[in-house]
């Protein structure tokens, strides 16, 4: 417990803007030598020391003791557009934050040994957008993705990246993003955009967690399309998102059959059968140069909206199966009470009922 004690009082010290010699003096030490020695762990803090810090730095006691928060830890990068509001996101994010430290909480009661190594690619911010594309290629070979990587690609981050996968309502102008811990990743996805939006922005962020080392991602990369600046790591993602959803070998034959059919039935054709959108696979044959310029000024975007459906396909169940699992056996065990279960997932007790019961899980409690 000292330990994230330690790690929250130096982010609620970096949120605030304070140096260490500036909360030294509000928390009456002598010197900046006792709060550093407090935030590297080499010293622990009192109660009284405590209780003082909650009160200068302006938050309840949880804060330093609440094991479902992630406070100064978890690094997330979130894919938005222009639509979303930084202070919307930074309270999703502390929900989102939640969710993530219950599934860890929850994860403890588990005697799983984890693999000290982690996977990672070769590319950088010098690598090509080819290299970026053969690496995605080579990674659904080796994951054995098939004929339709979407379908697999879900399970196989789970069960190869250690990666924990929530379907969520996410606000306004945001579609997914990945958060890092040590323990293990997660990638969160906006349930409620487009079927092959979402598994595109999924592999977008498997990317990120195979790059984070050499390439750490912008907290929000929509800050980065509106500055125009320092996009080339989301642009390299793009683009291995392209190649392992839509890798060439599966869309070569099907290119070569296309003969005289129209263009915009192909494109919403092929598209939906590789469960991808229209206008991403659009782009995919221009990176590939099967499409030229030419050609491409023909095709009508409105004419790619929904791969041409009238009726989109449902969204995923909310947070997805691992996670409501996890819960379940959670609250069976006593390691949750009902009651903070359904806060913690921001929802009433009948709520938290009817989502069992979404997931054909048993109630693990009476109403």
């Amino acid at each position: 417990m000292s330990d994230v004690i330690n790690q929250r009082l130096k982010a609620a010290r970096e949120r605030l803007g304070l140096t260490q010699v500036e909360l030294s003096k509000r928390l009456g030490f002598k010197d900046r030598q006792t709060l550093a020695a407090i935030e590297s762990g080499q010293r622990k803090i009192s109660a009284d020391e405590l209780l003082r810090a909650v009160e200068v730095l302006g938050v309840d006691l949880d804060y330093f003791t609440d094991a479902f928060r992630l406070v100064g830890e978890g690094a997330f990068s979130w894919r938005t557009s222009r639509e979303a509001e930084p202070r919307s996101l930074a309270k999703f994010e502390e929900r989102a934050g939640r969710w993530i430290a219950t599934y860890r909480k929850l994860a403890e009661q588990e005697d799983r040994a984890q693999s000290p190594l982690q996977m990672r690619l070769t590319i950088n911010k010098r690598s090509s957008f080819e290299d970026a594309m053969a690496a995605a290629e080579a990674l659904g070979g080796a994951w054995d993705l098939g004929e339709i990587p979407a379908l697999r690609l879900e399970d196989s981050v789970r069960e190869r990246l250690r990666t924990l996968v929530l379907f969520v309502d996410a606000p306004r102008g945001v579609s997914g993003a990945a958060c890092q811990l040590p323990e293990f990743n997660t990638i969160l996805i906006n349930r409620n955009e487009p079927e092959g939006r979402r598994h595109y922005d999924l592999a977008h962020e498997i990317f990120h967690l195979l790059t984070w080392e050499q390439m750490p991602p912008e907290h929000s990369d929509g800050e980065l399309r509106r500055s125009g600046k320092g996009n080339r790591v989301e642009q390299l993602a793009d683009n291995f998102a392209s190649a392992l959803l839509m890798p060439a070998r599966i869309l070569a034959p099907r290119w070569q059959a296309r003969s005289t059919t129209e263009i915009h039935h192909w494109l919403n054709s092929t598209a939906s059968e590789l469960l991808v959108t229209a206008s991403a696979l659009r782009w995919r044959l221009v990176q590939l140069g099967w499409l030229d310029r030419a050609h491409l000024l023909q095709i009508e975007e409105h004419r790619l909206t929904a791969n041409g459906r009238t009726v989109p396909a449902l969204p995923p169940r909310l947070f997805g199966s691992e996670f409501l699992k996890r819960l379940h056996i959670g609250i069976s065990e006593g390691h949750l009470s009902v009651r903070r279960s359904a806060s913690l997932l921001d929802m009433s007790i009948d709520d938290l009922a009817e989502l069992f019961q979404a997931h054909e899980l048993t109630v693990p409690f009476d109403l």
